[in-house]
């Protein structure tokens, strides 16, 4: 499921205007949460249906992709979506402004949908592609709007995101609606209707953007500032330096491919490669920082456990998505999904994720500051390692599911239910966690930055999961979710080993 945004710095020069028509908040709140309820409706509605696509003979409409393949495109393709929000970010603080940003980020992503409606390879990757780049507009400089949107101070601010995220829930239970007309009717139609669902989110986006006031509005200087009016934003040479670093990765790339130690010309190579690149820059990173940051020890220690929950983040999100890929294969393939006289779709399963993090968020939220009064909360650290090891457990009643259906058996649904109940019951226990703690952890001059490696965490974890299912034909599954399990229930078990370690290293935060 998608992660609840990082709040972001309110700007006391760009606030909206007091309207507070909308559960007590300010009216933009009301913009903002609508655009981004349709776009993770198109999002997870197309989500939902792209590895089935993939894996669909091509007498039946599929693109007939071999598992491996699939697997692979599906992971670049969900990896792409964090990476892009990085870019997305610096054009919206230096050239677009926020406002514009989420604008051309709701087309693009429209049009990526409607390319995928349209037969063809070429339609398809297109729209893979067209995706990418809208999301890493769109993603990151919404949720900075909702920030803006609250005189610094306000009170009322935790609790807009928290409504904001709801949105984002409601929104990821677009396979109920998408799944059967994908799946049943036409795959281009439903791609099709994820489209649709974005262009309303566009309009709506339009019609009620007054609500939002100069929110937004301007591009931000090198000091993350609006302009003074009339003023241009400043150019900031971090620009050039991402720049100087895409040529180097991609001459790097072309000597490796020319050597032959990469294949770029397959997906299962370009996701290697993806995946050693992710791995090589946040190596880089933490080594420069180490070395000539200019931190002091206790920075240090800090920026070390950062490096340790990135680790557990990496390997907890390779599982966590398998819900899209791996376990959406074992819905379609080896699921009896009979109710009622009538089979449901396959991807109608992936929208439980979404019904139980509405149901259970408000519960999450509760207990911690229940604990948090009683002196008993436990510590980020702590947190991450149960959702590793509820993660884990998820994978465990697969192996069970596994085992009841060998033979080509096909099993009870509430196998799949129970395993994303606990994994959902993970994702709340480590993801709003890991995005509160790496703000608190990270030294104040490099926090932005940090951010943007942290959900590089998150894009090393899906090229993984694309590749882990990959292997859905090639290993048993009891094989490939014991391997899941076993790996994630080890790292929650030796992290929970060293909880007090990290956290004197975090040097007094929780």
């Amino acid at each position: 499921m998608s992660q609840p945004p990082a709040p972001a710095p309110a700007d006391p020069t760009a606030l909206a205007p007091e309207q507070r028509n909308f559960f007590g908040h300010p009216r933009g709140l009301s913009t903002l949460f609508f655009t981004e309820l349709f776009e993770r409706f198109s999002f997870y509605g197309m989500k939902a249906l792209l590895i089935l696509f993939m894996t669909t003979a091509v007498a039946q409409g599929g693109l007939g992709f071999e598992t491996e393949k699939a697997g692979a495109i599906y992971g670049l393709y969900t990896a792409g979506v964090y990476l892009a929000a990085m870019p997305g970010g610096w054009l919206a603080d230096r050239m677009l402004g926020q406002r514009r940003a989420v604008l051309y980020g709701g087309i693009i992503i429209a049009l990526g949908h409607f390319s995928m409606a349209l037969p063809g390879l070429s339609f398809f990757f297109l729209g893979l592609v067209l995706i990418v780049v809208g999301t890493g507009l769109l993603k990151p400089n919404i949720s900075a709007m909702v920030g803006e949107l609250y005189a610094p101070g306000d009170a009322r601010r935790d609790a807009g995101f928290s409504i904001f995220y709801m949105g984002i829930n409601i929104g990821a239970m677009a396979p109920l609606v998408v799944g059967p007309l994908g799946e049943r009717v036409s795959w281009h139609l439903g791609f099709g209707l994820a489209g649709v669902g974005m262009v309303c989110g566009v309009i709506q986006y339009l019609l009620t953007g007054k609500y939002l006031g100069e929110v937004g509005q301007e591009p931000r200087n090198a000091a993350g500032r609006a302009p003074a009016p009339g003023q241009a934003a400043q150019p900031s040479g971090s620009g050039l330096v991402g720049l100087a670093v895409a040529v180097v990765l991609v001459g790097l790339l072309g000597l490796l491919q020319v050597m032959g130690v990469v294949d770029l010309t397959s997906a299962v190579g370009l996701a290697n490669a993806g995946g050693a690149i992710i791995v090589t820059l946040t190596l880089a990173f933490f080594g420069y920082m180490f070395a000539v940051g200019g931190l002091d020890a206790v920075e240090k220690r800090r920026l070390a456990v950062i490096g340790i929950l990135f680790l557990c983040s990496s390997l907890f999100w390779a599982g966590f998505e398998q819900a899209g890929s791996s376990l959406n294969l074992f819905a379609r393939d080896l699921t009896d999904r009979r109710m009622f006289g009538a089979e449901l779709p396959a991807s109608t399963l992936q929208a439980v994720n979404a019904i139980f993090i509405i149901g259970l968020a408000p519960v999450f939220a509760w207990l911690w500051v229940w604990l948090s009064k009683r002196g008993s909360e436990p510590s980020s650290p702590a947190k991450f390692s149960v959702g590793l090891v509820l993660m884990g457990a998820g994978f465990l009643v697969m192996v069970g599911a596994s085992l009841a259906a060998a033979g080509g058996h096909k099993v009870s649904p509430l196998w799949l239910v129970l395993t994303y109940l606990l994994h959902t019951l993970g994702e709340l226990s480590l993801s709003p966690v890991g995005l509160s703690t790496v703000t608190k952890l990270a030294p104040q001059r490099a926090v932005g930055v940090m951010m943007g490696v942290w959900f590089m965490s998150m894009a090393l974890g899906n090229i993984i999961a694309g590749r882990v299912a990959g292997q859905f034909e090639k290993m048993t599954l009891e094989q490939l979710f014991g391997t899941v399990a076993a790996i994630a229930i080890g790292a929650g078990l030796i992290l929970a080993l060293f909880v007090r370690p990290i956290r004197r290293m975090m040097g007094g935060v929780h």
